[in-house]
């Protein structure tokens, strides 16, 4: 998955100066043991030759599963989950975001806020799948 996602976003991998994951809170990875946007992220960062900077954004708010939730509550549950490393670590940077799965744009969304208020110069989402709903 990681070899078509970096094919499939070279063009924004071109321009990232880093490749970081969406992070999992701190008591979902100890449960989960395993990260896949980070698994993901890691592999697309070896292939397009980037630096692989998984701590540049830390999920510091316990969020519950999105599962099952309307767009506006996927939103507030989000809301205030991500804080960006100290600023010096994304202050004018190009970061290349990774995710497996785009539902909402909700997390992917406030992740992205988060950087972008810590300096990022710009964020570019590369996801492996994305929910498609009829409207």
């Amino acid at each position: 998955m990681g070899a078509w996602m970096a094919r499939a976003g070279a063009d924004v991998l071109a321009e990232a100066d880093a490749i970081t994951p969406v992070p999992l809170h701190a008591r979902r990875l100890w449960t989960r043991r395993f990260n896949q946007a980070a698994a993901l992220g890691r592999e697309i960062a070896r292939r397009a030759g980037k630096p692989f900077e998984p701590a540049l954004l830390r999920r510091i708010k316990a969020t519950r599963s999105q599962v099952g939730l309307s767009r506006e509550q996927r939103v507030q549950n989000m809301q205030g989950a991500f804080r960006a490393a100290p600023a010096a670590s994304v202050q004018g940077r190009r970061i290349a975001l990774v995710d497996d799965v785009l539902t909402s744009g909700a997390t992917a969304n406030a992740a992205a806020r988060a950087l972008l208020r810590a300096g990022a110069a710009q964020v570019d989402l590369i996801v492996f799948a994305r929910v498609v709903t009829s409207a």
